[in-house]
Formats: structure tokens, sequence, C-alpha cells
């Protein structure tokens, strides 16, 4: 097994458990969850290697699998990772929530048939959407507890599923002749830097506005307005209303952007003013630093 994706996984789901109690979450579907979760991607993990040993022969930092290295045949992994992949279904099954299982089986299937088969070795998003496996755990987790998925759910859902790709692309870059090597078309292989660093900060930033504590801090705390060259903070009121009323945002960015003060006047930097709106918006009160 890969061990240290298993942790990984493992280390989504625990949240994901405590937050859908509300508290600590039940011991045995806690228990049940940690098992047949270790179970299930120890088995899409052995049905990777058995898939990919032609490849894992070529890379350096894969050469050692099992079946890579004849440690184990084909047919010995195929049956190690079915035994695994039952017992991990039965565990979730009998201690946890049918939504649970169905979950757990779609996540083994999805790793095991549309990634490793069709993503990875035809696009240079597989990770992207390869992900999805890796995001699971999240939601089997919720599910193990309550036996349905609500927002909360979703949404660490999309902050593991944002966080995956730059996580993995970092790994491509280092390993970048490997999977070269393997004719493997991670992003860092086939595109160029400047790519690969647009698309890493752009999931980066993703993560942080599908995170709700990005949200909290901006329902809670005044946003600063940064205003240019300005002798009073320019916030129009109808933006201003419906950012207060229909936004999770509770104040706005305000930007004065005049033709007097533009971005391109060379001394605009220079005339930086910051303010801040009160939570009542009932008008932009200016404090300069």
């Amino acid at each position: 097994m890969k061990l240290r994706v298993v942790e990984l996984l493992i280390i989504t789901t625990v949240p994901a458990l405590f937050l859908a109690a509300k508290g600590w979450p039940p011991l045995v579907p806690t228990l049940a969850s940690l098992i047949g979760g270790t179970l299930a991607a120890g088995s899409a993990n052995a049905f990777n290697m058995v898939i990919e040993s032609e490849i894992d022969k070529v890379m350096s930092r894969t050469k050692h699998r099992p079946v890579a290295a004849g440690e184990l045949t084909k047919k010995q992994a195929t049956r190690f990772a079915i035994v695994l992949m039952i017992a991990s279904l039965l565990i979730f099954w009998y201690f946890t929530t049918p939504l649970a299982t169905l979950l757990t089986s779609f996540a083994i299937l999805f790793y095991v048939a549309i990634y490793t088969v069709l993503l990875k070795p035809n696009t240079n998003q597989n990770i992207v959407w390869g992900g999805i496996a890796g995001c699971l755990p999240v939601l089997i987790g919720w599910a193990a507890v309550t036996n349905s998925l609500s927002a909360p759910a979703y949404w660490f859902f999309l902050v593991v599923f944002f966080w995956t790709p730059p996580h993995f692309w970092a790994i491509a870059i280092k390993y970048h002749d490997d999977y070269a090597a393997a004719k493997i078309p991670m992003l860092p292989v086939v595109a160029t830097k400047k790519r690969v660093y647009i698309e890493m900060w752009f999931h980066t930033i993703m993560m942080s506005v599908a995170n709700p504590t990005t949200w909290t801090l901006f329902r809670d705390y005044d946003v600063i307005c940064l205003v240019l060259n300005s002798t009073r903070p320019s916030c129009q009121p109808t933006l201003r209303e419906s950012f207060a009323h229909e936004s999770p945002l509770t104040s706005i960015l305000c930007f004065n952007l005049n033709r007097r003060n533009s971005l391109l006047e060379p001394r605009a930097s220079a005339r930086y003013r910051k303010a801040y709106t009160r939570r009542d918006h009932s008008n932009c009160q200016r404090f300069e630093f």
C-alpha cells in the first residue's frame, strides 16, 4: 500500500467525522471509517500498482514497489486488492451507513477505472479530475455519521479538491524526468513553467475561496477599502447594499479609480489610502495609515 497516500486520506476523514457529529463522533463508526478507509485506500493502491507495474519499473520513485520489483505477481497483487476491497466494504456496511458504503465503492472504482486507466495516461489535467477520488473520504466520513450529505461536507470536499493539484504538481516538478521517461503527461512535463505556476496559484486561491473560514473572516471583520488618491472613499450605495444584504461579505472593497487617479499614473502608488467600512454600511468612514 502507498502508506503516505493513505495517511493523507485519513487526515481528511477525521475532521469530517467531528464536523458531522458536531463534537466527538461515535466510537464505532469512527474506528470503522478509519480501518475501512485504510483498507479501501490500500485496495485502490494495489489495483493501481497492478495496472501501472510497467510504468513503475521506469520511474526511480516507484521501481521498488512490490509488483514492479517482482516481489509479487500481478495475480497475487490483484487477489490482495480484492480481499482488501471486500473487507473494507463489509466494515462500512456493518458498522457505518449504507451511504458511506456506497461512496467507498465509488471511490475505489473512480480511482482505479477513471483516474488510473483513463485520465492519468491521457490528459495533463489528470490529477485535477482524478483528485476527486482523494476528496471522497471527506464525504465518506460525513456520511458514516449522518447517512446523509449537507453543505459543510461539500465545502470541505471543495477545499481538498483545490488543494490536490498543487500538491501533486509539486511532486511532479521534483520527479519531472521520471514522469517524462514514463510518458505520463503530468502538467509540469508537458506545459511551460509559467502555465504550471499560474494553475498552481489558481487552485491555491480557489482553495482559499472554498474555505468557509475565509468567508467567516470577511463576515466578522471589516474589509479594507483601498482608495487611490482620494479625499473621500467612494462606495456606490447600490453595490454596498447588495453586498450587505445578499453576500456573506459584510463589507466591500472600494476602489476609486477615476482618470486622475489612474493606476497608470507614475506616482499613483505613492497615493494609496486605506479605509474601513463599518458593518452597517451607512457610510464609508476613512482611517488613514
